[in-house]
């Protein structure tokens, strides 16, 4: 079989990609599998990574003022699902397989229009732009949240199936901490504390958890506490991170992206981050009590409403950004939390409930429908 992926720009688009791929070669092994993405997108970090050959359609998103950028997003627009199609003529995909992202949009349209038949998979509640558009003519979109089916009223409803969100290899609540801990050297710490922001960066977010390392894990020297900034936002926080004096500090790190998300998990006490889909069910597959900061700047407040979820069934707490107080808010409920084993054992029973474990046999279910494999 041969498989071409689209999904890009951020990991929340990419890291479901690679897992559906991986369920492809577990269940096919000799299939055949590529990836199309973004010349800018983290994309171009994980997919050749991940050992995968990556092919380049260059979209972009509109932004909300008139600008000369809009110009050239409204361009390649045009141009794109052109490049599209070289592309799927080329591979001679038997599906074409999106999750999202401006550059899911032209290769999915692409394949829709040489009948290359199309699955899409939603991680949202609120489903983002490219999937709405898509939607009308794909012949599968499958879908983590069964709300979001009131979002997609253009797609039949035998077309839409509600199956989970797929997470790569890794991600097993049976996880040994003892073992994780010691792959990523944090023996002889009582607590580990994992901070995120996302895979480009959260400024806001960052700025707190770096002044929550000065003001609070700085002085707690048993506590191992590490901070993934994104890409974007590396120079800006190391510099921040500098200008406190925390580089040297044994118990502080500060890195620009994990690569080992599923160790770094399983070795955590407690998680510090955004409120994606991904992540969500990342930290409900790993059984972890987490502090959410949703990000406001989504469509619907969607990240609000992920974390709302979990946060009704005490596995985790929400913090807004706007109430994050220069890290104060962090640093108060951080250490209300390690200091209560109890709770966060059972915050983190509550947030396994929310886990689809099967979620990438499901998925595979459906692509075998539609390829006859």
């Amino acid at each position: 079989m041969r498989v071409l992926m689209t999904g890009g720009g951020t990991s929340g688009h990419v890291n479901p990609a690679l897992a559906i791929a991986e369920t492809i070669k577990l269940n096919a092994p000799g299939s055949e599998i590529a990836f199309v993405g973004t010349p800018r997108g983290i994309e171009n970090r994980l997919v050749p990574r991940a050992g995968y050959k990556l092919y380049h359609v260059d979209v972009r998103g509109l932004r909300r003022s008139l600008s000369l950028s809009n110009i050239r997003a409204a361009y390649l627009a045009a141009v794109s699902p052109y490049r599209a199609k070289e592309i799927i003529k080329e591979f001679r995909p038997d599906i074409v397989i999106g999750t999202g992202g401006y550059v899911c949009w032209p290769v999915a349209r692409a394949a829709q229009m040489m009948g290359v038949p199309t699955v899409l998979h939603e991680s949202n509640a609120f489903p983002g732009v490219a999937v709405r558009m898509l939607a009308d003519r794909t012949d599968k979109i499958l879908l983590n949240f069964a709300k979001t089916a009131e979002y997609l009223k253009k797609c039949p409803e035998e077309k839409l199936t509600v199956v989970g969100n797929p997470l790569r290899a890794g991600f097993d609540p049976k996880t040994d901490r003892a073992s994780a801990r010691r792959a990523i050297g944090a023996e002889g710490y009582e607590k580990v504390i994992l901070s995120y922001g996302g895979s480009l960066g959260a400024t806001h977010v960052n700025e707190a958890v770096i002044a929550m390392m000065r003001d609070y894990t700085k002085e707690h020297p048993e506590i191992l506490h590490t901070l993934a900034v994104g890409t974007i936002e590396w120079e800006r926080a190391s510099s921040l991170f500098s200008e406190y004096g925390l580089g040297g500090v044994p118990n502080l790190r500060l890195v620009e992206y994990l690569y080992d998300m599923p160790a770094q998990m399983a070795a955590a006490d407690l998680i510090i981050c955004r409120a994606g889909a991904m992540t969500i069910s990342e930290v409900a597959m790993m059984r972890r009590p987490a502090i959410f900061v949703p990000s406001p700047n989504v469509t619907e407040n969607h990240q609000y409403k992920n974390a709302l979820v979990l946060a009704e069934a005490d596995a985790a707490v929400i913090i807004e950004e706007k109430d994050l107080d220069g890290g104060r808010a962090l640093i108060k409920t951080a250490s209300e939390l390690i200091g209560d084993d109890g709770r966060r054992a059972r915050m983190g029973e509550a947030a396994g409930a929310f886990a689809v474990g099967d979620a990438n046999r499901r998925i595979w279910e459906e692509i075998k429908k539609l390829t006859n494999v």
